[in-house]
């Protein structure tokens, strides 16, 4: 059940109720004041599961290409050289 924040109008205290989607009522202020509106408030977000931390998301060299990769853009650029000659 989500957890909704009201104001009271009167005495301008804040306070949260749980309550149902469907429920449309409106609680009293603590301090017994009738005159209440509900806040809107962003819902917490809580992430889960891999791909959400920083470690997740990396390879294992920090990454820092691997040197395949450096050893193929050489090669690249040998072929590149020898057709300009």
């Amino acid at each position: 059940m989500p957890i909704y924040v009201y104001r009271c109008e009167v005495c301008g205290t804040r306070f949260e109720r749980m309550g149902s989607f469907s429920d449309n009522t409106i609680p009293a202020c603590p301090n017994g004041h009738a005159d209440v509106r509900r806040l809107f408030c962003p819902p917490a977000i809580h992430f889960k599961g891999s791909g959400w931390y920083i470690t997740d998301s990396r390879n294992s060299n920090n990454g820092k290409p691997d040197g395949k990769e450096k050893s193929e853009s050489g090669e690249k650029a040998k072929e590149t050289a020898d057709k300009a000659d």
